[in-house]
């Protein structure tokens, strides 16, 4: 509503207001920036095809966000949608609504049944607020009486092509840290975050810290929006960002400005526009910058007014390995309310319900190959069919499918016990089998209930008409999944686990038993890749890197046990090592590999056959950047991965990679090469492995991959034990048969 009211003193030729307060007068309507931005449907629903609309369910609807620091001041639907060919025309309709507000009706003319028609609506903007939703009702009709409301004619597709244009405005703002972290973050903003950070120069390691936990902090609010952090040195931003300045170390147009006594957090006005503002963090020397920055990342929830200091900040408990926010919990069993991310996630209503689903984050290290299943306490209701006319409810995860469930009559709640088979299992109908299910680091656990719809028609001569009633659908959230009780091991290295969980750094969310080792000078390219990294991290776990430790020498820190993030070049004194020598070689040759490992990537190089079959050296100009992780040549359960690039236009390359989701998934084995092209991901040298296993789980695991020399050794166990016996058996024999021979 403050948006509204705010938009109707603009469009008056008032003066400009802030929605988290008034602020003194700076500009008109014609004089505020202003941004067009058209929103495609398959970018809002995260569709790849078109949104479809049937007599059974008629609507669909596409949301949008508004950030805090602008507003609509015009707002158009471009819709384009195809209508069945068999629509009674102008009597088959389109509404448009926005929030539950009628903005226009597109009628179904004859010339458009069959053909892709394109028409635009305007919409209201002063109905638009910070959360917004577009729906489309379809009404259609094949006759004029005694229709089956679920006639497979009744159907219009609107294309994913379909847009929203739309001019933001912006709103001049407070400099207030009550809304903190508005503006630099907004979550309403489903675009990725770019947040610059500023610096004076090449920063000392206390100010990389501190621009390194920032970053990961600001990606645990990101999430899944992606976050990218460019870096600039005594330069100001074009747009929201953040500055680090010290009272004897300034960028210069900070150079005025006020020291300070103490770790201090301030907003301001960008100084050349007044629609910009810059986050300073600020101190007496790099330490207080730390200080600062550990007050942001746990307690700005008390933040108020432009400028505050933070006297203390002290951790309450440590961390404790895999409690990642973001992941499930796997030291007891976890209730399906503590999964949701929002309300009402677990229910929905209408003739054919929506799917509903869970995302169920894992530890990419947890081991669950022997186990026979995952228990999953499942509780549900549901409106019960009339019949028994197989309504039923339809379980998959990764989109397998797990079992179904019929929905009786006049049962009004469910409760089932599930395992999720890791492994097939063809032992009998009591068991359920999965093929080929791999849990993987981000897994979705689907939940459809499909219902039968009786509809009752009828003749001309006697037509009889029904309402259709919609049913009501709910997954309780007292149901629960234990992934409790299971080990930790996995093959190393793998890139796939780094690039999609931030692992093995991840292993405690905090990052305090992870080094990050940087370059004595870095760049702004070179330091934007450790924030990137950073922020990535941040993203996956859901919780800043408070403990991460820095350093720009080696020698001083390689006999620490911890796992190390290599930015930049790996140290001549690991180049020496003769597997790191051969992983460090591969980013600079073409390596081809066998065609069964090209074909499955997850293989890992434990014979001959998996190893390249030829390498070819090659020298070139052209940028390149590359990924790779090997065991850390001092302690045998720690890992590092290694960031490089050649060039700025090559940490460029590398940022891209780290940034976009779709590049990272191309991240895997122990060697990724990243060019112009693309990325190839390699499997150069041994494999390792992290974790704990019994040793008698590790020699069926050691085996499990040969059953040809697993049936050997149990068939000479076998025999072993039976010549044993035998002999036990024998002398057993002889001394009852002879009983003087014991004397």
């Amino acid at each position: 509503m403050i948006k509204i009211i705010t938009l109707f003193i603009l469009m008056l030729g008032g003066i400009g207001a802030r929605v988290h307060g008034s602020e003194t007068a700076l500009a008109g309507l014609e004089q505020a920036p202003t941004r067009d931005v058209e929103l495609a449907f398959g970018r809002l629903t995260q569709s790849k095809g078109s949104l479809p609309l049937r007599g059974s369910s008629p609507e669909g609807q596409v949301e949008f966000g508004v950030r805090s620091d602008e507003v609509v001041s015009s707002a158009t639907l471009n819709l384009e949608f195809i209508p069945s060919p068999a629509l009674l025309p102008v009597e088959s309709q389109v509404k448009v609504y926005l929030n539950d507000e009628m903005m226009g009706v597109v009628p179904i003319a004859p010339e458009q049944l069959g053909n892709k028609s394109r028409v635009q609506v305007p919409l209201d903007p002063r109905y638009i607020g910070d959360f917004n939703r577009v729906k489309l009702g379809f009404i259609g009709h094949y006759q004029r009486i005694c229709e089956n409301p679920v006639h497979s004619s009744l159907w219009l597709d609107v294309a994913s092509s379909s847009s929203l244009s739309l001019r933001y405005q912006a709103l001049p703002l407070k400099n207030d840290l009550s809304y903190f972290p508005e503006p630099f973050f907004d979550d309403r903003d489903t675009r990725p975050l770019t947040l610059p950070m500023v610096f004076a120069g090449s920063p000392a390691l206390a100010q990389q810290k501190a621009a390194a936990v920032l970053a990961s902090w600001f990606g645990a609010q990101a999430q899944w929006r992606g976050q990218r952090f460019p870096v600039l040195f005594n330069q100001l931003p074009e747009r929201h960002g953040i500055v680090f300045a010290t009272n004897d170390q300034r960028p210069d147009f900070l150079q005025d400005y006020p020291a300070v006594d103490g770790p201090t957090v301030e907003m301001i006005s960008h100084p050349q526009d007044p629609y910009v503002k810059l986050l300073l963090v600020l101190g007496r020397d790099d330490q207080d910058l730390v200080t600062a920055v550990q007050g942001i990342a746990q307690g700005s929830i008390l933040f108020r007014g432009q400028s505050v200091t933070v006297a203390d900040v002290r951790p309450l408990a440590p961390r404790q390995p895999y409690d990642a926010p973001n992941w499930v919990r796997t030291d007891r069993p976890v209730a399906f309310a503590e999964l949701q991310n929002y309300p009402g996630q677990l229910q929905s209503s209408g003739m054919e319900p929506s799917p509903m689903a869970l995302t169920l984050n894992l530890p990419p290290d947890l081991f669950m190959t022997r186990d026979p299943g995952i228990a999953m306490q499942l509780k549900y209701r549901y409106t019960s069919p009339k019949t028994d006319d197989g309504s039923r409810l339809v379980v998959s995860l990764n989109d397998q499918l797990l079992r179904t469930y019929s929905l009786k009559p006049e049962r009004q709640s469910g409760e089932k016990l599930l395992q999720l088979l890791l492994l097939q299992d063809a032992s009998g109908d009591n068991q359920l089998t999965i093929p080929a299910l791999q849990l993987g680091t981000s897994n979705q656990l689907r939940f459809n209930f499909d219902y039968a719809n009786a509809i009752l028609g009828g003749t001309p001569e006697r037509c009889e008409t029904y309402q259709p009633i919609p049913n009501e659908v709910v997954i309780d959230g007292d149901s629960t999944i234990d992934f409790s009780g299971y080990r930790h091991f996995i093959a190393m290295p793998d890139l796939r686990s780094f690039a999609n969980a931030g692992f093995p750094f991840s292993r405690l969310a905090d990052l305090s038993q992870s080094l990050a080792v940087v370059g004595k000078h870095p760049g702004p390219a070179q330091l934007s890749a450790l924030l990137n990294a950073l922020g990535a991290i941040g993203a996956h776990t859901g919780y800043p890197a408070l403990g991460v430790r820095l350093s720009d020498d080696w020698q001083q820190e390689q006999d620490r046990d911890l796992d190390v993030l290599l930015i930049g070049a790996i140290p001549a004194e690991l180049r020496d090592d003769r597997n790191i020598h051969l992983l460090f070689e591969a980013t600079r040759s073409w390596v081809q590999m066998p065609a069964r490992q090209a074909s499955r990537p997850e293989l890992m190089p434990d014979s001959e056959d998996d190893r390249p079959e030829s390498e070819a050296k090659i020298d070139s100009d052209g940028p390149m950047a590359a990924v790779i992780g090997f065991q850390s040549p001092f302690h045998e359960q720690r890992s590092v991965v290694a960031l490089l690039a050649d060039s700025p236009r090559g940490y460029q390359l590398l940022n891209e990679a780290i940034n976009d989701g779709g590049q990272r998934a191309a991240l895997s084995g122990s060697v990724a090469v990243i060019r112009e092209s693309g990325i190839n991901s390699l499997r150069v040298g041994q494999a390792y492995y992290v974790g704990y296993l019994p040793w008698w789980e590790r020699i069926w695991f050691s085996l499990a991959p040969h059953p040809l020399v697993l049936a050997t050794l149990t068939a000479l166990s076998v025999l072993l034990m039976v010549l044993v016996l035998w002999r036990v058996l024998r002398t057993l024999s002889r001394r009852r048969l002879s009983p003087d021979e014991r004397d």
